[in-house]
C-alpha cells in the first residue's frame, strides 16, 4: 500500500501527526526531525525544503527543540501546513520518496530534556499507596493532597527513548526486619504507568504561569515510564523524598503528540470535593477542560496487566504547570513533567505493580509465570489512544524497555 494511502482509522492518520527524531541506516545517518505517517516516517525537514516552506530552518533540526521554542501560533502554522503536505496530491508527489518505513529507521530521544518533574496526581492511585503502607491511617491521602499537585524534582539526565534497556539499580535497602541496611541490585523492581508533558515556550524567572496560559506553554504530551526500585525508595525517601529510587532511568515515547491532535479527548476532571486556592481553581465559568480522555494499556511480555485510564486523574496537566511556577520557578524549552502514575477504580486499572500485587501479597499470573515484581529479560511496554476526530483513534506512540541484570 502507498504511504499516503492508509487503512481506515489508522490511529497514526493525517489526524495525528506526531513529531520524532530519527536516523537513517548507512552513511546518511545524521538525526532529523520526523513526522510519523501510518507505518511510515516524513523527513520533515526535506521535505519542508521541497516545497519552499518558510518552516525549513526549524524542521531541518536533529531536535525538536527549536520548533518547541518557537510557540503557540508557529507551532499551529507548521501542523497546518503539514497536514496539507500529507493531504494535497501535488504536494505528496514532491515528497513522496522522503518517507521511510518504520521498520528502517532508527528512533532517537526527540527533545532535548531541560528539567524533569513528577507528580502524583491520581486520586485512585494515591489512596492505594496509603493503603499498602498506612493501612490504621484513618484517611489513606495525607492531608495536603487535596490542596495541591504534590510533585518532585527527578534526573534529566536518565530520560531515554523507548526501546532502551534499563539495567536493574543497585542502592540501600532495608526490610522491616533487616538489622541494618544491605547494599545490592534491587528486588522490588515496578514500573508505573504515567504521561509526561513537553514545555515549549519558556516562562521568566519569577513569572508564574496560571491556568489559562497551559497551552501556550506545553507543545503535546507522551506515554511515560518512571522505573522504580520499591525497597530502595522504601529506605531512602524520608524526609525528603524519592532519590535513587527512581533516579536511575525515566522512558519516553519517541513520537511526542501535539496538543492540537488532542482536541477531541478534552474532558472535565473529576469532581473536587475540595476548594482550591485561586491559582489552582479550574472551575470558573468559561474555563475549558484541561483533562485528556487517553486510554493506556500495560503489558508485560506481550501480556496485557492493566489498562489505566488517563481521565480519572484527580490534578490536570494545567493546575500541575501553575503549581511548578506559582513560586516564580521559571519553564526552559524542554521541560518535561510526568503526571504520575495513572490509576482507575478498579484492580485491572492499576498502574503500577505495586498496586497490582498489593506490594508483592498477590503476585500476577502471567503466562511464563507469577509476578510480584519485575524479573531480568522481562519487557514492559505502554500503548495508549485517544478519541479523534469523526470516531477514529488518535494513537500515542508506545513505550517499552527490557530489564537486563545489574
Amino acid at each position: 500500500m502507498p504511504p499516503f494511502d492508509l487503512p481506515e482509522g489508522d490511529p497514526f492518520g493525517t489526524h495525528n501527526l506526531p513529531y520524532g527524531v530519527f536516523s537513517l541506516p548507512g552513511s546518511d545517518s545524521a538525526r532529523r526531525v520526523g513526522v510519523r505517517l501510518g507505518d511510515h516516517v516524513l523527513d520533515a525537514g526535506k521535505a519542508a525544503y521541497a516545497l519552499g516552506s518558510p518552516y525549513a530552518p526549524l524542521l531541518a533540526q536533529d531536535s525538536l527543540n527549536p520548533l518547541l521554542a518557537a510557540g503557540r501560533t508557529t507551532w499551529s502554522d507548521v501542523r497546518r501546513a503539514l497536514t496539507a503536505w500529507v493531504t494535497v496530491p501535488a504536494h505528496q508527489e514532491a515528497i513522496a520518496d522522503l518517507l521511510h518505513p518504520l521498520s528502517s529507521v532508527t528512533l532517537h530521544l526527540p527533545f532535548e530534556v531541560a528539567d524533569y518533574v513528577d507528580f502524583y496526581a491520581s486520586e485512585n492511585h494515591a489512596r492505594n499507596v496509603g493503603q499498602i503502607f498506612r493501612p490504621d491511617a484513618a484517611d489513606s491521602l495525607t492531608p495536603n493532597w487535596k490542596h495541591l499537585p504534590i510533585g518532585y524534582h527527578g534526573r534529566s539526565g536518565t530520560v531515554v527513548v523507548s526501546g532502551t534497556d534499563v539495567v536493574r539499580p543497585s542502592g540501600q535497602r532495608k526490610a522491616p526486619a533487616d538489622p541494618a541496611p544491605v547494599f545490592g541490585p534491587s528486588v522490588r523492581l515496578d514500573i508505573e504507568a504515567e504521561v509526561g508533558f513537553v514545555v515549549g515556550t519558556p516562562s521568566q524567572m519569577g513569572t508564574p504561569v496560571p491556568l489559562a496560559d497551559f497551552r501556550e506553554h506545553v507543545f503535546g504530551l507522551c506515554l511515560l515510564n518512571d522505573w522504580s526500585a520499591r525497597d530502595i525508595q522504601a529506605w531512602e525517601y524520608v524526609p525528603l523524598g524519592p532519590f535513587l529510587g527512581k533516579s536511575f532511568t525515566t522512558s519516553v515515547s519517541a513520537w511526542i503528540t501535539p496538543l492540537d491532535a488532542l482536541d477531541e479527548a478534552r474532558v472535565a476532571p473529576p469532581e473536587r470535593t475540595h476548594p482550591l486556592l485561586p491559582y489552582l481553581d479550574d472551575s470558573g465559568a468559561g474555563t475549558e477542560p484541561d483533562g485528556y480522555d487517553l486510554r493506556i494499556s500495560v503489558a508485560i511480555n506481550g501480556h496485557v496487566v492493566s489498562e489505566p485510564p488517563f481521565s480519572t486523574m484527580y490534578w490536570t496537566a494545567a493546575q500541575q504547570l501553575a503549581h511548578m511556577t506559582v513560586n516564580g520557578a521559571s519553564l526552559r524549552t524542554g521541560d518535561l513533567y510526568g503526571s504520575g502514575t495513572v490509576s482507575g477504580p478498579t484492580e485491572r486499572e492499576r498502574g503500577s505493580l505495586l498496586e497490582l500485587t498489593w506490594n508483592g501479597r498477590d503476585p500476577l499470573e502471567l503466562p511464563d509465570g507469577k509476578r510480584a515484581f519485575l524479573e531480568d529479560g522481562d519487557v514492559v511496554t505502554l500503548t495508549a489512544w485517544a478519541p479523534g476526530p469523526d470516531g477514529v483513534r488518535v494513537g500515542l506512540g508506545e513505550v517499552t524497555g527490557r530489564v537486563v541484570s545489574a
